[in-house]
């Protein structure tokens, strides 16, 4: 029998909603997801553990990073930037993941930009996929990802959040 995955959990407060964070116990991010948005959090919970038992022990920043987010949601957007995460997707995922990340504070790119960037420009819809199974909302920034025609569109803790968190980074491209 393999040993459960011992994680730890914390939740803040944001204008927009509850964040649940969820460290590994090195300090890694593993997920920052919507309190409201269980379902989420369970997937990820599922993928993070690859069929281990997953253990989650409440803990009150342990590594920084709920005072990192409560920085960025008080205007000091860069808090979050250098926050070291776990990449628990798919090769192509964490790709994906990782070019979010390079996505600056207060731009856009769209779905067929996002897949350019990584080199498969035919592979849009995928793109989209993995963008929206991105476990550490905010952090990794799928919210700057908008359709073509620069509408916003799928982002899973709602298109009024996104809508917020793209005029709170002062994206002019936010509609």
């Amino acid at each position: 029998m393999t040993d459960p995955l011992r994680l730890l959990i914390d939740e803040i407060a944001t204008p927009i909603g509850k964040l649940s964070i969820v460290d590994d116990e090195a300090g890694h991010l593993c997920i920052v997801e919507w309190s409201d948005h269980r379902q989420a959090m369970q997937r990820a919970l599922k993928r993070l553990g690859r069929g281990r038992k997953v253990e989650l022990a409440p803990a009150r920043d342990r590594f920084g990073h709920a005072t990192s987010l409560r920085t960025y949601f008080s205007g000091r957007l860069d808090a979050i930037d250098a926050l070291p995460v776990v990449e628990a997707g798919t090769d192509f995922q964490n790709k994906v993941w990782r070019a979010l990340r390079r996505i600056p504070c207060g731009k856009t790119l769209s779905y067929a930009g996002l897949a350019r960037r990584i080199g498969h420009p035919t592979a849009v819809r995928a793109v989209g996929l993995a963008n929206g199974s991105n476990p550490i909302s905010i952090v990794v920034p799928c919210h700057r990802v908008i359709g073509t025609d620069g509408t916003l569109t799928g982002y899973g803790g709602g298109i009024e959040r996104k809508q917020w968190l793209l005029a709170h980074e002062g994206c002019v491209e936010a509609r």
